[in-house]
């Protein structure tokens, strides 16, 4: 039997997934991230690439025939020739680019999504100016620089990873404005997620006795590859992440761009899904709360009531959207005694930020909320379900698949499908 493997490299560790032919999940491995000081990004997430692929069974390792990768949008590096990270990675919050943003605004066409403080562009243009530039070669994104990792070919990506640098999604190609910079650094090749890009390096199909003629296929983003593994089709349907931070994503007939309120459509065959991303989210949630504490004060939560607190939860200064503002600071008082309306309180808040995205989207033009699927680890909170239900004015239901690398393992098999 056959089977595909799918790794996502998300805000709160990787995972992998393997699937059947038929696309049953057959293993599924997790590597959370832990906080260590002065930690090497790189070198943390290529340990937890290859610590993944050595916990697979082996049973199923010979027989992986496709592998595809996820990783957080617009989680960037500079690599030399050969691949070696020049400086540490910029993480796909890292507001550094918001003193670009004027230079930026002369080059790109108003209100497009590079116009973003944290935008892999405007990423760029910050790195340009450091000193470890002089020996970058490559560009790159968190999924190309691990999918080198396994392929061997430097500088490709896909084009979801790619909106956000100024890939021409519609019309698949870097616009003129763009080649017009004439960057001193190459830029990825990017072809459409799932492309086989080549075979697993000999070395680590040996290694990890897979077979050798195992593909590695263009990836992803870890908020598209939750999508996908929904099984959302229908325009108005819509899937949220509620993970480390809030992303939303709503299948519509329509193409949906705007800088100034941070939306953005990645292409989806015919149709395109359009969205953005908050900084707010369980990370917010974690501050406060553990785990058990969250599940117990939940069930203490009456949903049908609205909450009189109105937060704007964010770890720190800064969100995309539905405002699109650097320096949007965090409103987290006042801070009742009691800890479940406290939380109630925050929970509420994040459910407003949501329904708020929601319907920006439909004003600008996109099709109109149907039904949310709900991917991530808020989707288990059913108080949480029950309070977006009342903003969102739509049902809202736990995704059947929520793990984004079920979704990469499905962009995998589809690779070899091609």
């Amino acid at each position: 039997m056959n089977f595909y493997l799918g790794m996502d490299f998300g805000t709160s560790g990787a995972r992998a997934v393997v699937i059947n032919h038929q696309a049953s999940s057959m293993a599924e491995i997790k590597y959370p991230w832990v906080d260590e000081a002065g930690a090497d990004l790189a070198t943390t997430w290529e340990t937890a690439l290859f610590t993944l692929l050595g916990q697979i069974p082996e049973k199923l390792r010979r027989n992986i025939q496709a592998i595809a990768i996820n990783g957080t949008s617009a989680t960037v590096l500079l690599c030399d020739a050969i691949g070696k990270p020049v400086d540490a990675p910029l993480l796909y919050n890292d507001g550094r680019g918001s003193v670009v943003l004027p230079q930026l605004r002369n080059i790109a066409p108003l209100h497009h999504n590079v116009l973003s403080a944290t935008s892999s562009l405007a990423k760029l243009l910050w790195m340009m100016q450091q000193p470890t530039f002089s020996q970058a070669r490559y560009f790159l994104h968190q999924a190309d620089w691990l999918g080198f990792l396994l392929h061997g070919h430097l500088g490709v990506s896909d084009y979801h990873n790619a909106l956000k640098l100024g890939y021409d999604v519609e019309n698949l190609k870097y616009p003129q404005w763009l080649e017009h910079l004439q960057l001193p650094i190459q830029l990825p090749t990017v072809l459409p997620p799932g492309t086989p890009i080549g075979k697993l390096r000999p070395e680590i199909a040996s290694q990890f006795n897979f077979p050798g003629d195992c593909l590695v296929c263009a990836g992803t983003t870890d908020s598209i590859a939750a999508f996908l593994a929904s099984g959302v089709t229908s325009p108005g349907e819509a899937v949220t992440s509620l993970g480390s931070t809030l992303v939303v994503k709503l299948l519509s007939r329509t193409r949906v761009e705007d800088a100034q309120y941070g939306i953005y459509s990645h292409r989806l065959g015919n149709l395109w899904l359009t969205g953005g991303a908050s900084n707010t989210g369980g990370a917010v949630l974690k501050q406060f709360f553990s785990d058990a504490e969250l599940e117990k004060l939940s069930s203490k939560i009456d949903a049908t009531k609205a909450s009189e607190l109105d937060y704007y939860p964010l770890l720190q200064p800064g969100d995309r959207f539905p405002i699109n503002d650097p320096h949007l600071p965090p409103r987290l008082t006042p801070r009742p005694d009691d800890p479940v309306e406290f939380l109630h309180g925050l929970l509420e808040s994040i459910a407003k930020i949501e329904a708020r995205g929601y319907e920006l989207l439909e004003e600008m033009g996109a099709d109109k909320l149907t039904r949310v699927y709900t991917a991530g680890g808020g989707a288990a909170n059913s108080k949480w379900c029950g309070i977006r239900e009342r903003h969102l004015n739509v049902s809202v239901v736990a995704c059947m698949n929520r793990e984004a690398a079920y979704g990469t393992a499905l962009l995998a098999r589809r690779g070899v499908r091609r």
